[in-house]
């Protein structure tokens, strides 16, 4: 065993022993939606957004500035509505007093050092915000945007529209004459005609699956056996959880959510489909850190980093903290479908 002594600023505060045997948990981080690029970014001077939506084609319009060009064409007889983006902020302190005595990871025969402390925290608090991201993101794609307890709805897109969301669609695939292939197609029928225009040749679906709902699907009569005796038939070995798979044109996606089963997760015998590479079918909306003088009125950025000092000057601590004001919007909620297993 090793003896350690801590500097802080120079100072030494005491000495520990430290034994080689710690390991840090990391937490599995769903990004496969931000990952996907659905989300067209949106940088905006004002907290407040305006959609212009004329025969089901929506825009996102920025509110400006006086004296800027305007935004190209709101059509005639188009119906606007406006709405806010987030705040979201978190923050984190290091008191001197903590870090006294208290080894770093990996082992080095040191102490931990303030800025990399610093830095440790706002990697974590980046998570965190890259994680609320996603959250949002998942509840765009289902067309109601929820806060953090899972249950507050920020914004649902059917009311903002007034459109009813789609009843759901049995797959029926605990019964073995079930036309599935069918089912997918009127499953794309149904969100191509939603589009209203909007659907090109190079749009397809993507559908979240639950595993349930997933392992019924890949191991159904019918999907087995059309691809029995094909060049496809090796798409059914060797299929592994949390993967994805092609039918009929729609990618199915074993999803894999947080660890926890609830913060991000969806229904074990549940699908939810939505359309990748719609025109304008998401969009994201970021606005200005307003309520701090040096962000006023610029355009708005992913996220704000703030790092403070101590102010009595007895420099006991410093604080970072991060600031993001997203809305994540979907624009056409008609298309998002769901379905069951059985």
């Amino acid at each position: 065993m090793a003896l350690v002594t801590n500097i802080f600023a120079q100072n030494a505060w005491g000495v520990v022993e430290f034994h080689e045997d710690i390991v840090e948990k990391i937490e599995f981080k769903p990004q496969m939606l931000g990952s996907l690029g659905l989300f067209e970014p949106i940088y905006s001077r004002s907290r407040t957004i305006a959609i212009a939506k004329k025969d089901g084609t929506m825009s996102l319009i920025p509110t400006s500035q006086l004296g800027e060009p305007p935004a190209e064409l709101v059509p005639k007889g188009a119906k606007v509505q406006k709405f806010d983006t987030v705040r979201l902020a978190k923050g984190s302190t290091v008191f001197a007093a903590e870090l006294a005595a208290v080894t770093a990871l990996p082992f080095e025969l040191q102490t931990r050092e303030v800025a990399q402390e610093i830095s440790d925290r706002t990697g974590s608090i980046m998570d965190d915000l890259e994680l609320t991201w996603e959250h949002m993101r998942f509840g765009a794609i289902q067309g109601k945007v929820l806060d953090a307890d899972g249950s507050t709805v920020i914004l649902d897109w059917f009311d903002f529209w007034g459109v009813a969301e789609p009843a759901e669609v049995n797959f029926a695939l605990d019964t073995e004459t079930t036309d599935v292939r069918k089912k997918c197609r009127d499953i794309k029928r149904a969100m191509a005609v939603a589009s209203k225009g909007n659907w090109t040749p190079s749009a397809r679906v993507g559908a979240l699956c639950g595993s349930s709902f997933y392992d019924s699907l890949v191991n159904h009569k019918q999907i087995k056996e059309t691809k029995l005796g094909t060049e496809r038939a090796v798409t059914l070995e060797g299929i592994e959880g949390f993967s994805a798979i092609e039918i009929e044109g729609i990618v199915f996606i074993d999803y894999r959510g947080t660890d926890d089963g609830s913060t991000i997760a969806i229904g074990t015998d549940k699908a939810r489909f939505f359309p990748i590479g719609m025109r304008g079918a998401f969009k994201v909306a970021y606005s200005p850190a307003n309520e701090f003088k040096p962000y006023l009125n610029q355009r708005g950025r992913e996220y704000y980093g703030l790092l403070l000092a101590d102010p009595s000057g007895r420099e006991a601590w410093d604080r970072v903290e991060l600031y993001s004001y997203p809305m994540f919007v979907c624009t056409l909620p008609e298309t998002l479908l769901r379905a069951r297993k059985s």
